[in-house]
């Protein structure tokens, strides 16, 4: 299969494999496997790289270019977290544009190709490909705005009349809604499997699985991972607010044979128990490195009646898996009360990874809303493997090692913002905005602090820096996502075009085109739009960068809600039809001034 060599957005993901010699680098891939990493810093005192296929390694400095090097492996062909260790502190690659999302620490991502070429289920390939759009809503049982990712398939925007089957896909614990796409690269599974044939096209909708983080004051529950879901915040928001939106505003075929739900991780175990509990909306079930309650009432003591409800359900976790023996659990409870289930086991990717979850996601997506493929693959299920007494079980105690309480930042106030951050061997850190720097003091514990004093709630981008090396907020899960260095993005609950403080309007997708490298909002009712504006990122910027930062789409939203301008379309796409102005970021010197520029050209225009 050929891969889309052409395609902007493959570089972001892969290792050079033969650098020039003018040319940085940062992740070289050898021809025997291995994969050397490159490093530049020269106030670094000790270095590593921790890459998941090889664990954490030292890195040596050349006297010479001041480079710090390792080679490690080799690597099996997948796609991998890396991250660096300077000086105790872990960082991104600031060489690296593809990243991990998540709550807290966020991994730079190292793609590893086919030594013959062949394609992987997750490569980006010349096939058509389909949209991926992020989508707000609000949610009564939140009390607040949504959030969640949708992949359209390839043939939605060109078949008006056809509907589709949706797979709700959650991601795991501490994972944001755009994981399973930016990491689990379900757009791309999906795709290809649609253009080989093996599998149905499909809507995948993929929500955030820890809507507490979206409230206006955080409570104590959004720091510890949930294990137990039916009636919880997250269950109520997905079927009482998110399937109905999902339902509105995209051609569904809404009914339980052509609704598939599942999930990795933490966001299995809510995708059963979602499933599970509504086995009138849903026929389809997959659990990824997961497991749930053995407690659901109607379910288990009545075998018959839930085998004939459920089309599939498939199970699948990695022998070396830390949920190995709970999953294995599990499966052999299904086994006894004589409810069928699929049972697929690896033992070669590494336990509770996102290769896992790929490769999971692969298999069973062929599966899905194809009633005759399903059958076959539940009635050839073998029984569950036998116990050996050496398990791992996840048990409280490593949940509190795995996920210990994180630190606040940033912590916003009315007149004020606390910044956070943990560097134990650090001489000297400092805060970084657009606009100044501000040193940190450091307490006992190794942590350091600062209060910023705000006179708006405009947003803005920020770093840390510890002597001499930066850094994003580690603890903030908004991030520019900058073809290098990424920033944090500081924007306050209160500020007019948040979303906490928009509230119940509205919300139009931005959507993601790939083939064009381009971004672009619509407003919720896209057909009353007259005229397109064009915003064009910085040089630094992330193609995104004017709707994560400036919130451009908000802006459009709030200001159309309140009566204030006629529908607009926000685009970056140089080439789209009805272009009525342009904004150019590199104009402004900060993303308030961008922001503000904004606002006034859809007022005035």
């Amino acid at each position: 299969m050929r891969k889309l060599a052409f395609f902007p957005l493959l570089a972001l993901f892969a290792c050079t494999q033969q650098p020039a010699a003018e040319d940085f680098q940062s992740t070289v891939c050898n021809a025997d496997g291995t994969v050397t990493f490159r490093y530049r810093n020269d106030s670094a005192r000790s270095v590593m790289v921790d890459v998941q296929f090889a664990g954490r390694h030292d890195m040596t400095r050349d006297s010479v270019s001041g480079i710090w090097t390792a080679t490690v492996g080799p690597a099996a062909p997948d796609m991998y977290p890396y991250h660096f260790v300077v000086d105790g502190v872990g960082i991104m690659d600031p060489e690296c544009a593809a990243y991990f999302p998540n709550e807290g620490f966020k991994n730079s991502l190292l793609e590893v190709p086919s030594s013959d070429g062949s394609a992987l289920p997750h490569d980006i390939r010349n096939v058509p490909h389909g949209t991926v759009e992020h989508v707000s809503y609000y949610s009564a049982n939140l009390g607040a705005v949504n959030h969640a990712v949708v992949y359209l398939p390839p043939s939605y925007a060109t078949s008006p009349d056809r509907s589709y089957p949706v797979f709700y896909l959650i991601s795991g614990t501490t994972d944001t809604e755009e994981v399973y796409s930016r990491v689990g690269r379900a757009n791309f599974i999906a795709d290809n499997l649609a253009a080989d044939g093996l599998a149905e096209e499909m809507i995948i909708v993929m929500p955030y699985g820890n809507p507490y983080k979206l409230l206006p004051v955080v409570p104590d529950a959004a720091a510890v991972p949930q294990t137990n879901f039916g009636r919880d915040l997250f269950s109520l928001d997905f079927t009482d607010d998110l399937m109905p939106f999902v339902e509105r505003r995209y051609r569904t075929i809404a009914d339980r044979e052509h609704r598939a739900i599942g999930g990795f991780s933490r966001g299995g175990n809510q995708g059963l128990s979602v499933g599970l509990h509504n086995l009138d909306k849903f026929a389809y079930l997959c659990s990824y490195s997961s497991f749930t309650s053995t407690e659901i009432e109607g379910v288990y003591d009545n075998a018959a009646d839930t085998n004939s409800k459920i089309r599939l359900f498939w199970l699948g976790v990695g022998t070396d898996d830390f949920l190995y023996g709970n999953a294995r659990d599990y499966t052999e409870f299904l086994d006894r009360k004589g409810i069928r289930c699929v049972k697929a086991y690896t033992s070669d990717k590494l336990g509770h990874t996102w290769m896992n979850a790929k490769h999971f996601l692969n298999i069973s997506m062929q599966l899905l809303f194809r009633p005759e493929a399903a059958e076959k693959a539940m009635a050839d299920a073998t029984p569950t493997r036998p116990a050996t007494g050496n398990e791992p079980q996840f048990t409280p105690g490593v949940m509190a090692r795995m996920f210990p309480r994180p630190l606040i930042s940033p912590e916003y106030a009315d007149s004020s913002i606390t910044f956070r951050f943990k560097a134990a061997d650090a001489r000297r850190v400092a805060l970084v905005t657009e606009t100044q720097r501000v040193p940190m003091q450091r307490d006992s514990l190794g942590i350091w602090t600062t209060e910023l004093k705000i006179n708006d709630f405009a947003p803005f981008t920020y770093h840390f820096e510890f002597d001499g090396t930066a850094t994003a907020d580690p603890q903030n899960m908004y991030i520019t996502a900058s073809p290098k260095f990424k920033r944090s993005i500081a924007h306050h609950p209160k500020a007019a075009f948040n979303c906490i403080a928009t509230g119940n309007i509205a919300y139009g997708p931005v959507a993601y085109d790939i083939v064009r490298n381009a971004v672009t909002y619509t407003p919720a009712a896209p057909a009353s739009a007259e005229r397109t504006i064009l915003l064009v990122p910085d040089v630094a910027d992330g193609i995104d960068s004017w709707f994560t930062v400036a919130a451009a789409n908000v802006v459009a939203d709030k200001l159309l809600a309140d009566g204030k301008i006629r529908p607009v379309c926000l685009t970056t796409d140089a080439s789209a039809a009805n272009i009525a102005a342009t904004l150019r970021a590199s104009d402004y010197a900060t993303w308030s001034e961008r922001q503000k520029a904004l606002e006034t050209l859809l007022l005035n225009n």
